[in-house]
């Protein structure tokens, strides 16, 4: 059994239900609910100061978490195969939005995830009845989202812009000059990414927060070993899970460094050592 998030009414209504793996993928504009959004830690309060970099971890994981969790919103609210420039958009919008759905995207940002001006985005998001259409003659864009599920967010605002800022750069696998469907593949690897060396998910959770088939996810998967992002992957077909590794860090000789202009002594037989430029 599984715990499904169904959709209903454009995003009015929303049922929460165990259901099999067969019905919930069956039923339209509904997500199965992974465990570690169930069990997932928070922070607690801490009793001594913490280290910088201890601190930068747990603030790493909260982001992640929250891009996870809201990758998974995203694949119930939208259509199943809305765009991968899409999705990525829709994130942002529902990250940045405020309590009353507005959201205000500066140019920079949509330049940068090289977006602006794809009019053909704000009229997927509109007819599927996310989000109203904006005025794109206005800079900066602003928007207001319909589905009320965005209203009420927990954390607060400037911690949903941080993870925001976090999928946009989710290193080790961002790809700001790959194509979008690159782009959100890897970010939903990173998103999933544990603390063991192999990570791990269901190929149908992979395939619905991409938007695309799983085969097609596969083919994804390829591209992204061959461009060097991921260094294996593989599928378990009898429990369906994707394993997928890193590629190893490449160790290059170390030179011995001899600042420009540095004299270098060299044997010069029956004469002894002299200087060479």
């Amino acid at each position: 059994m599984l715990l499904a998030l169904t959709r209903d009414l454009s995003g009015r209504a929303w049922r929460l239900a165990d259901t099999c793996a067969a019905c919930a993928a069956a039923t339209s504009h509904t997500a199965v609910v992974p465990d570690t959004l169930l069990s997932s830690p928070r922070p607690q309060p801490a009793a001594h100061p913490r280290s910088a970099a201890r601190t930068g971890l747990r603030t790493e994981f909260d982001e992640r978490m929250r891009v996870r969790e809201m990758l998974t919103y995203l694949g119930a609210a939208l259509p199943r195969f809305t765009s991968p420039a899409a999705r990525l958009l829709g994130l942002q919008c529902a990250l940045r939005a405020d309590t009353r759905g507005h959201v205000r995207l500066p140019t920079g940002l949509l330049r940068g995830m090289r977006l602006r001006g794809h009019r053909e985005l704000w009229q997927e998001l509109a007819h599927a009845g996310w989000l109203e259409p904006p005025d794109v003659r206005s800079p900066p864009m602003q928007v207001r989202l319909l589905d009320a599920a965005v209203l009420d967010q927990a954390p607060g605002r400037c911690a949903r812009r941080r993870a925001a800022h976090w999928a946009l750069r989710s290193a080790p696998l961002a790809l700001p000059a790959a194509p979008p469907a690159l782009r959100l593949t890897a970010l939903v690897l990173a998103a999933h990414m544990c603390a063991d060396a192999e990570h791990r998910a269901d190929m149908d959770v992979l395939a619905r927060l991409c938007g695309h088939s799983p085969q097609q996810t596969g083919e994804l998967l390829d591209r992204l070993v061959t461009t060097r992002t991921l260094g294996t992957w593989q599928h378990n077909r009898e429990t369906d899970e994707v394993f997928w590794q890193l590629p190893q860090p490449v160790h290059e000789p170390t030179q011995q460094y001899r600042p420009a202009g540095a004299r270098r002594h060299c044997l010069d037989a029956g004469r002894g050592p002299r200087e060479v430029a």
